[in-house]
């Protein structure tokens, strides 16, 4: 197959067939069961619900480590608190305070008067204060937020789970304290999946020393990385669906390239959904779930297409002779975004997801541009891979105004764009650092984060959950 996106994608990326499936009940996170974080606020009658406020800028959080009921909890009070303070950092509506300052006040022990006038003098506004009692393999974490200056907790919550568990547990602390003090959603519990040579696996059937590449997941901050594939072929461009229990993505084998769909915490048999006629690639999921935009070479040139997740109901969405790629679901599912080289090179267009009509073009004035991904409600962008110079940068299309930003700085080559599902954040690949890394970013450019270390990592997907 030649079309642009191919041609690029061989230098970036790679692709697979999946020829087993496999059970992989063990990548869920440990369950948790939350005994007081919601029902508790309204049970314990000093715990009030408010949002704090702050006589500055911005308001100032501490959070200390967790106090260990028993000394086998001591290494878990630690992580809790400082996954929840990078958690709560990484959404950056909150100012934190430094933990080797906050570290300074000794954490108040269990039924103490807590030190509202000690953490005032440190200019907290509000502090996260929790236990954790570690019973065998069995933990359970009992969690306040103060305001200072009101001097009365407005948040309290407890969770059970086990030891495997204590980032989860305080991932999902930093989403209900950002959901109440911020009314934002957080992205602490979402995940990441990726593709990555960091095996040096050898490709099966071929002569050519290739390495696999194979489908990761990771936690969105870079822990518990755990890999999907199991073939010895590559494989490309993972994508989410909308309640985060399925992978889709293309798979390469000597027969070609298809559609894959691994519904990763099953361990069901996968799927081929566009039934290996022609070459497939690229799939992404509707807002809704229910369908999968993908382009395609069955009718003998590059074109995108949609189809029910079971295969059923293909429609034909682009006629050209040039080549289309790379689709995305606007929010409404209204309009798709994709890749044409119709204006002699690639650059990226808008349709209606219905028909395929009312084509427009929205990055004239780019050298090249590939890879669009649409933002997730309420905002309105198409981030996409911008040609600036020899690299490549990330830019973001305003829908309603049409203006276009640059994201990233130029630092090495900066592809392949993701947006998180709040809109809030963006993962991307970089070669900044010399491999290809996953790294992730805010909408305004800041926050830049790398998540990735280990190989060669590309292509990201963002779960919404």
């Amino acid at each position: 197959m030649h079309t642009v996106h191919s041609r690029r994608i061989a230098r970036r990326s790679g692709t697979s067939l999946i020829v087993a499936a496999v059970a992989l009940a063990a990548i869920h996170a440990p369950a948790l069961r939350p005994v007081s974080a919601a029902a508790g606020q309204s049970q314990q009658k000093d715990v009030v619900d408010l949002t704090i406020t702050s006589t500055g800028a911005q308001i100032k959080y501490a959070v200390p480590d967790f106090v260990a009921i028993n000394p086998e909890a001591a290494a878990d009070g630690k992580t809790l608190a400082q996954v929840l303070y990078d958690d709560l950092d990484f959404e950056r509506e909150f100012y934190l305070i430094p933990r080797d300052t906050s570290a300074s006040i000794p954490p108040p022990r269990p039924g103490a008067p807590f030190p509202f006038a000690t953490w005032n003098e440190l200019g907290a506004d509000g502090v996260v204060a929790g236990t954790v009692q570690r019973t065998g393999d069995s933990l359970h974490v009992d969690v306040r937020l103060y305001d200072v200056r009101r001097q009365q907790p407005v948040f309290s919550g407890g969770y059970d789970g086990t030891a495997r568990s204590v980032r989860q547990i305080a991932h999902t602390i930093s989403d209900a304290i950002l959901l109440q003090q911020a009314k934002l959603r957080g992205v602490a519990r979402t995940k990441l999946a990726f593709i990555s040579d960091r095996d040096r696996e050898r490709l099966d059937g071929t002569f050519e020393k290739r390495e696999v590449k194979h489908v990761y997941i990771v936690d969105y901050d870079g822990f518990n990385p755990r890999r999907i594939t199991v073939n010895r072929y590559l494989n490309l461009n993972p994508s989410w669906s909308p309640d985060g229990r399925t992978l889709a993505y293309t798979a390469y084998s000597p027969s070609g390239a298809d559609i894959v769909l691994s519904r990763i915490y099953e361990g069901l048999p996968l799927q081929r959904p566009a039934k290996g006629i022609g070459n497939n690639y690229l799939p992404v999921f509707s807002p809704d779930g229910t369908r999968i935009a993908f382009m395609s070479t069955r009718d003998g040139q590059a074109e995108i297409y949609v189809m029910n997740v079971d295969g059923s109901n293909l429609r034909r969405l682009t006629n050209h002779p040039a080549d289309d790629a790379t689709p995305t679901w606007s929010p409404s599912s209204a309009q798709i975004a994709f890749t044409s080289t119709r204006g002699g090179r690639p650059l990226i267009y808008v349709m209606n997801a219905a028909d395929g009509s009312d084509v427009r073009l929205i990055s004239p004035d780019e050298s090249e541009a590939d890879r669009p991904t649409w933002s997730p409600a309420p905002y309105n962008e198409i981030a996409f891979t911008a040609r600036t110079g020899t690299w490549y940068d990330i830019k973001v299309y305003d829908v309603a105004t049409g203006r276009i930003r640059t994201l990233t700085d130029g630092k090495g080559s900066n592809e392949s764009p993701a947006f998180s599902p709040t809109g809030r954040h963006l993962a991307f690949t970089s070669t900044r650092t010399g491999a290809g890394q996953i790294f992730t970013i805010g909408r305004d450019g800041r926050g830049l984060k790398q998540i990735t270390r280990e190989g060669n990592n590309q292509t990201a997907a963002w779960s919404s959950n």
